[in-house]
């Protein structure tokens, strides 16, 4: 699928500049640049322009103008990228290709809005995308998506069908509980509900769904971590001191039952002064850099403390997916290099240190 074995549509078309160009493009997303693999034709177009078909093996779509340019530059010639994104067959889950759980030591921390924007940012790099709602007790993904009060309907008498926000599949306990009941339920219970969730949603063909995990690290999270065919694991945690010894916690938590960690989100990181523009730390800065350096994992984005995230939250829209919105890079930002390291941690290929810088 990934082969360059698609014949070139014009000889004059050199190919080898082409492909070592793209090999020396290096972000974040694309550590060691752009495989040939990716390549599915080279065309050259009437204003001599060449447009360069590629099949990107794991959600990254927006970071392709920067390629163009790249690339653009490098051979002194303008090209123009058309990409799709289509994963590799193997699935973790029935017809789902990745499962990624993201959690927080602690609430409060914003987990549900990241791990939905997550969704969302996915989804706008070109993946089908679904989010589970694990968060027994307090599911919020309906509020967040604009689903408040929805009814669920079955496809037949063992399945449920998602719910379709926006391009992305949803589930929630929150859609078969009353919003103003509460959920008391002893943990077995509680995880079983979970499981049957994830089982018994006609969720189809996804590239990757969101697990919104419950706070903490007790038996429901346990549970779930050794019940979910995970890919990996995010940990979304607050500068202050008191979240990163939780998310510390929630850490050990994925080493013990051998789900990777895939890093970290800094979420509160900051806001941005209305008078001097400058940076306002008020919950502490670096200690996510701190934890994840000491445990050997990236941090895969600040998001500064921002009113727009409130604001798309209670309108049950998602800021990810409105590229005019300045905050929406920063959840492009984790979502391309969470979904780059769930490609190259894949057996199939050689391990690759992720290194992130700041802009």
């Amino acid at each position: 699928m990934f082969g360059l074995s698609k014949l070139f549509s014009s000889k004059s078309v050199q190919k080898q500049p082409i492909i070592a160009a793209l090999a020396g493009y290096r972000s974040a997303a694309f550590a060691v640049g752009v495989d040939e693999k990716f390549i599915n034709g080279i065309e050259l177009q009437s204003d001599h322009s060449v447009l360069l078909n590629l099949t990107l093996p794991f959600a990254a779509l927006s970071e392709m103008p920067k390629v163009a340019e790249f690339v653009s530059q490098k051979l002194k010639q303008t090209v123009v990228i058309n990409a799709h994104v289509e994963l590799p067959k193997a699935c973790k889950f029935k017809s789902i290709k990745h499962i990624v759980l993201v959690a927080s030591g602690k609430g409060g921390v914003g987990k549900s809005t990241t791990a939905v924007n997550l969704a969302g940012a996915l989804n706008a790099e070109g993946a089908k995308v679904g989010i589970l709602d694990a968060d027994i007790y307090g599911p919020s993904i309906p509020m967040l998506l604009g689903l408040s009060g929805a009814a669920p309907t079955a496809q037949d008498d063992k399945q449920l069908l998602p719910f379709d926000a926006n391009g992305i599949k949803a589930q929630s306990i929150g859609f078969l509980v009353p919003s103003d009941d509460a959920t008391v339920w002893r943990g077995p219970m509680a995880s079983g509900a979970v499981n049957q969730l994830l089982n018994e949603t006609a969720w189809g063909e996804l590239d990757y769904l969101i697990v919104d995990m419950p706070p903490g690290t007790g038996d429901i999270q346990l549970t779930m971590s050794q019940k979910v065919p995970a890919s990996g694991a995010v940990i979304v945690t607050t500068p202050q001191d008191l979240a990163l010894a939780d998310a510390q916690k929630g850490i050990a938590m994925f080493n013990k039952v051998n789900v990777p960690v895939l890093g970290m989100i800094e979420n509160m990181s900051h806001f941005l002064c209305s008078h001097c523009g400058e940076p306002n730390h008020v919950f502490g800065k670096d200690g996510a850099i701190k934890l994840a350096q000491r445990h050997g994992v990236p941090v895969l984005s600040k998001i500064p403390l921002a009113i727009d995230i409130r604001e798309y939250s209670e309108q049950g829209k998602l800021i990810a997916m409105d590229n005019q919105a300045a905050v929406s890079k920063t959840y492009a930002d984790a979502a391309r290099l969470i979904a780059s390291t769930l490609y190259y941690q894949q057996p199939h290929h050689d391990s690759v240190e992720i290194v992130i810088t700041d802009d």
